[in-house]
């Protein structure tokens, strides 16, 4: 148990937490009991690393869908330039946006890039001018509409061992 006011440092991974997300990369629907069996360790070990990988943030569970697919028709990325002295109060504010569903900030110093969904045009030009740029310090948006998916894999294994 953590005590009051200490600083909490995150366990490393190791060749078992690798090997299981290697596996959950393949098939996020195996079980606990699959990767114990596949690994050789008991399921109860399994379930204790992988409640930590995703308490500390190392994977995700999900479902990954196509939007594209489920009736979003506009799906992109936007590269927002901003004014780096407002950097965390734009952040902040962007991370409101149901739309933005992925944010990074960039090498560029300047830019945050996103990627959108939304299921009109109307709703684009809503997020774009409306939310967006509505955002003090932000200096302008450029849009690139995807129009198909060519390759989305989420299979890469871990660079840590």
């Amino acid at each position: 148990m953590q005590k009051k006011g200490t600083t909490y440092k995150k366990k490393k991974i190791d060749g078992i937490d690798c090997k299981m997300i290697e596996l959950l990369q393949k098939d996020g629907r195996i079980s606990n009991t699959e990767i114990a069996k596949k690994i050789g360790i008991s399921e109860g070990t399994v379930r204790t690393r992988l409640n930590r990988l995703i308490k500390e943030d190392y994977i995700q569970i999900v479902a990954v869908s196509n939007p594209m697919k489920l009736g979003f028709d506009i799906v992109g990325n936007i590269r927002i330039h901003v004014d780096i002295k407002k950097m965390d109060i734009i952040i902040k504010e962007l991370k409101k946006l149901k739309e933005l569903w992925f944010l990074v900030h960039t090498t560029d110093g300047t830019c945050i890039d996103s990627e959108f969904i939304v299921k009109s045009l109307d709703e684009l030009n809503v997020l774009i001018f409306k939310k967006i740029n509505a955002i003090d310090g932000i200096m302008r948006a450029e849009t690139t509409i995807f129009m198909k998916y060519i390759k989305r894999k989420y299979n890469w294994g871990t660079a840590l061992e």
